[in-house]
């Protein structure tokens, strides 16, 4: 056995490592001259028998943002070392708020702190520890936000456009602290392309999509530290490509539909069969003026068509008619101009007649009819116009009489209906409906017939649905625009309002 002898240190033994006592007792102690250190026997062996290691000082945090997960957040938190007792040593950070787990602990500075919440400041304070206890904490670090990649955005509704496009609405999610910069987006769920130029709000708008094929899109959120998680993916949708050119172009469901308000060329980039299409023509004029009852101006002829084809890199002329005008010197409203798509013509509405004293002007023959003028002789027809078999209606009749206050002119006819008869109250004919067609994928009326001038000042003659002016005693409305309505007549004043312009609808069916 080795000779224990005393240290000097009341009695303490000592000697080198090998002469510690073989069954030592916990809390008995040795000199360790090889070590020059004074050791105690613990549960864990043989330690220094030192004091708790002083309080870190100097601590600073430092964001690590980059590449980070929305509320997975980093930190690195240095500190200076200052006395640790001649002892192994450990450091604890407590960040402030709380996190899960509650500290973050390392034998050395810096110390990396994971899973804070993203956009949340954080402060921080350090302990020092080994095996005679630990230190006061230390003074708290200045506060620093953690920052992430941002938070997954939430889909909206995705509508397919013509031409291989698409458009997104979508609700951001929380930025993960730092501004985001653009979205990426993906039809397969697995590569991602960033929008180019960049695009930040909803609606999203997509281009060169894969047409005919079903699609969804997933999104992902960009900011300075990188790409959010992948949101849910959208509804399916079939992006489209248009066949031709010319008008304006939208789609609804799988159709392709060229509208054309004005003269134009409609060109197929590749054969093209099972073209349906609307022809509407523009409406006539109403008669009127001072001292005559004018009739109201038929609508423009309606016609549809299908199984239509056409040829790849051929033009295809569209005329739209133009709505008829008041002819002043006449006092006859003027006929509307055709439409014509491919082999469809559509006749122009019938103007609308006029009546005075000595003169009754029927109703013009037109796709409708115009409302024939209300006069004062009884000898003169005033007979509505006639509409085009299979385009439109008649318009109808004026009233004639000796009594000024009974004066009426007849509405034009419309696509749907006839055109009322003047009334011998006064009150003008009601114009004919029009007819709703649904080739835009939403249900639209068109071609309604103008209601006729009368005496009644407080009667208004309405004009027939899809586009049909008023009529009045002294006022009147034209014909809308692009539907082929007629205009409105007068009793008096300036004379009959002018018809609508036709239109020109275009549909085909890509998938």
């Amino acid at each position: 056995m080795a000779d224990l002898r005393a240290s000097g240190l009341g009695g303490i033994p000592k000697g080198q490592t090998a002469d510690r006592p073989s069954s030592p007792s916990i809390g008995d102690v040795f000199y360790n001259g090889t070590l020059g250190v004074l050791e105690i026997y613990t549960a864990s062996g043989w330690v220094v028998n030192s004091a708790s290691p002083a309080t870190p000082t100097s601590v600073v945090a430092t964001n690590q943002p980059s590449g980070r997960a929305f509320n997975n957040g980093q930190a690195s938190v240095a500190f200076t070392v200052n006395s640790t007792g001649g002892l192994p040593i450990q450091f604890v950070v407590t960040p402030s708020p709380a996190t899960s787990p509650t500290t973050f602990s390392g034998s050395s500075s810096p110390i990396a702190v994971t899973g804070l919440q993203s956009s949340t400041q954080y402060t921080y304070t350090v302990t020092a520890t080994n095996n005679f206890g630990s230190s006061p904490a230390s003074s708290a670090s200045s506060g620093v936000t953690a920052t992430t990649v941002p938070d997954a955005p939430t889909i909206g509704t995705a509508t397919a456009g013509v031409n291989k496009t698409a458009t997104l609405t979508f609700t951001p999610g929380a930025t993960g602290g730092s501004t985001i910069t653009n979205y990426k987006y993906s039809t397969d769920g697995v590569n991602y392309t960033a929008f180019s130029p960049a695009q930040t709000s909803s609606p999203l708008t997509f281009s060169n999509l894969t047409p005919n094929v079903s699609t969804t899109i997933r999104l992902k959120a960009v900011n300075a530290n990188g790409d959010s998680a992948a949101s849910s993916p959208s509804n399916s949708f079939i992006p489209i490509a248009s066949l031709a050119t010319g008008g304006t172009v939208t789609s609804s469901g799988s159709y392709v539909i060229h509208t054309f308000n004005a003269t134009d060329t409609f060109v197929p980039i590749q054969n093209i069969s099972g073209i349906e299409c609307l022809v509407v023509a523009g409406g006539g004029a109403a008669g009127g003026g001072s001292g005559v009852a004018g009739g109201g101006g038929g609508a423009g002829g309606y016609r549809t068509g299908t199984g239509i084809s056409a040829v790849a890199n051929t033009s295809y002329n569209i005329t739209v008619g133009a709505g008829g005008v008041y002819n002043s010197s006449t006092g006859v409203g003027g006929d509307g101009s055709s439409s014509t798509f491919s082999s469809i013509t559509s006749t122009g509405g019938g103007g609308g007649g006029y009546g005075n004293d000595t003169t009754v002007s029927p109703g013009r023959t037109g796709g409708s009819g115009g409302g024939g003028g209300g006069g004062y002789s009884f000898e003169r027809t005033n007979s509505g116009g006639a509409g085009t078999s299979g385009q439109g209606n008649n318009g109808g009749t004026g009233n004639q009489t000796n009594n000024d206050a009974a004066r009426a002119g007849g509405g034009g006819g419309g696509a749907g209906a006839v055109g009322g008869n003047g009334a011998n109250t006064g009150n003008g004919g009601s114009g004919g409906n029009g007819i709703a067609n649904s080739i835009t994928g939403t249900s639209v009326t068109y071609a309604g017939g103008g209601g006729g001038g009368g005496f009644n000042s407080s009667y208004t003659s309405p004009g027939g649905s899809g586009g049909g002016g008023s009529g009045g005693r002294a006022s009147s409305t034209a014909g809308t625009a692009n539907t082929g309505g007629g205009g409105g007549g007068v009793w008096t004043g300036s004379g009959g309002a002018n018809g609508g312009s036709g239109v020109v609808i275009v549909r085909y069916q890509v998938a």
